[in-house]
């Protein structure tokens, strides 16, 4: 490939290659009476892992924007919250076997402190947010962000982590 062709899914696909898909996860966390507390939503209507909870804020990173713009982006898309202080978890490599070109690299960060107060945004997209124990989340969660929050919870998270291979 040259500098001058366009790098596509068809191009992927015709050359055994794949597209990497960016996304940025914000969990806020809290001190809970019983332990930490992560904000999680249930989704609803997105055509993927509805009736799952998962991060509060989360989506695909834009072009242009870096990993810590587009997290601070969804944090006020999402949840109308403003000066999230984020703090770096995982880069996650994701794959689905069932769609070899389908290739994913989420971006995980916590934050613990923010302006206004965390609220559905998007109603169309979020059916309820919850605080929730790391110890105790409510089922299911989506599987990927599941295998994140224990890795937060038990204290082993690790800066590059995978999931689907």
């Amino acid at each position: 490939m040259t500098e001058a062709e366009p790098y596509s899914e068809e191009y992927a696909a015709a050359h055994g290659r794949f597209v990497v898909v960016p996304a940025a996860y914000v969990f806020l966390l809290r001190d809970g009476a019983a332990g930490p507390e992560v904000l999680l939503q249930l989704r609803h209507n997105t055509g993927y892992m509805d009736d799952h909870w998962a991060a509060a804020a989360a989506g695909h990173v834009e072009r242009g924007e870096t990993a810590y713009d587009a997290a601070r982006r969804e944090a006020l898309e999402e949840l109308g919250i403003r000066d999230v202080d984020l703090t770096f978890v995982t880069a996650m490599q994701r794959t689905r076997h069932d769609r070899p070109i389908d290739e994913r690299i989420d971006f995980f960060f916590t934050a613990r402190s923010w302006s206004g107060e965390p609220r559905i945004v998007e109603t169309e997209k979020a059916a309820d947010l919850r605080w929730c124990r790391l110890d105790d989340l409510p089922d299911p969660v989506v599987p990927h962000e599941r295998t994140v929050l224990e890795a937060l919870r038990t204290g082993t998270a690790q800066a590059y982590s995978t999931f689907g291979f």
